[in-house]
């Protein structure tokens, strides 16, 4: 069995360590190529150590003088352009990892030097859906979602016409607040939004779940993933995250992906596919989950579901403009500068008076990115 190369983009977050257990337990079927990660220097060092990547991409000049002192012989880069300049080296497939936005322009690059692309960043197709989607049309090429929603979609959709769909059913945990009222919102702490009932992820991620913009943000992956109308997309709060989505064919029959709630196996199908790795983790027991529970979620408690679709419909920059500004929000509310409520509530004030403008590169989605930071910081902090 040939090894298919790898590049690993965030190799030190959540989805990067839990791909590298995978990595380490089928060294025949993969090589690492290269690994990115922000600040945490001590565990890639490790990493390298295990897995001894062809080059590295950190921050900064601080974090690149540690790593030489241990391997000097290494390729280490740097930033922005370092982590563009990973995305483009010969490879099979690049996980993208990322956090946010910084996910988009490796992205773009590893499709623009022919690879597939494993992509758990869900901001590269918010901000540049119509972008990206054309560039792997256009190369032939796979993006394989990682996700555990749009990957339990993408196997429910596969052996079927895609044409033959009515609706999907993105599935939501609820979060931590699932049943508050908006005036049990006001109270909430960051402690509270850091504790997710179900999955352990990064801190942006769970707060994006706590307030329902992660969810939100997953309507605006699957319409450029699977190419669908926003009227085709539905959200099912079901709290015990045992399916993770489903399919509605035109016949009304539904097709779910069923499974624990464990991101080792939506990664180990985008690094194998089209073949699935076997997995020694505990198995489904439906007859130990007993029951499973549906809800609407509300619309009118979680204002960010409502601007997601808002956004979706309106096109044009909108998505890329309510991304970055929730980034930054989120940001603000992680630093306690803010209550949770404020997210949501100054998304929604900056998004009506926002006027969107066509963008069709990096370069144009990056300018509408800062531009949302911007109206956050003046809009919160002036």
């Amino acid at each position: 069995m040939e090894q298919k190369k790898i590049i690993i983009l965030g190799s030190t977050g959540s989805i990067g360590t839990q791909t590298l257990d995978l990595v380490r337990e089928n060294p025949a079927r993969f090589h690492v190529v290269a690994l990115t990660c922000r600040r945490s220097v001590d565990l890639l060092l490790e990493q390298i150590e295990e897995f001894k990547p062809e080059a590295v991409a950190v921050y900064g000049e601080e974090e690149r003088a540690r790593v030489l002192s241990h391997y000097p012989k290494l390729t280490v880069l740097t930033g922005e352009d370092g982590l563009v300049e990973i995305a483009s080296m010969e490879a099979d497939l690049v996980l993208n990892a990322l956090m946010g936005i910084s996910g988009l322009a490796p992205t773009e690059r590893a499709l623009r030097t022919g690879k597939d692309l494993a992509l758990a960043n869900k901001e590269t197709l918010v901000t540049g859906g119509a972008l990206i989607t054309k560039l792997a049309l256009d190369n032939g090429l796979k993006i394989l979602p990682v996700d555990s929603e749009h990957s339990a979609i993408f196997q429910c959709l596969e052996g079927n016409a895609h044409r033959r769909v009515k609706r999907i059913l993105l599935t939501a945990s609820g979060g931590p607040f699932r049943g508050y009222s908006l005036e049990e919102l006001e109270k909430v702490t960051l402690k509270q939004a850091l504790d997710h009932p179900n999955w352990s992820m990064g801190s942006k991620i769970t707060i994006d779940s706590a307030t329902m913009m992660n969810k939100g943000l997953e309507v605006i992956e699957a319409k450029w993933l699977f190419d669908l109308s926003p009227d085709q997309i539905d959200i099912a709060v079901h709290p015990e995250s045992i399916i993770h989505s489903m399919v509605e064919y035109e016949d009304t029959s539904v097709l779910a992906q069923l499974g624990l709630p464990d991101m080792r196996i939506p990664i180990g199908l985008a690094l194998a596919y089209p073949e699935r790795l076997p997995y020694a983790g505990k198995s489904l027991d439906l007859f130990e989950v007993g029951s499973l529970h549906f809800e609407r979620p509300n619309p009118e408690v979680f204002d960010c579901i409502n601007l997601a679709y808002e956004a979706l419909r309106e096109g044009k920059s909108y998505a890329a403009f309510l991304n970055g500004a929730n980034e930054e929000l989120v940001a603000l509310f992680l630093q306690d500068r803010i209550p949770f409520l404020a997210i949501q509530r100054t998304l929604r004030a900056l998004m009506e008076e926002y006027r969107p403008v066509n963008v069709h590169t990096v370069d144009e989605i990056l300018a509408v990115d800062r531009e949302a930071r911007v109206r956050v910081k003046e809009r919160v902090l002036e």
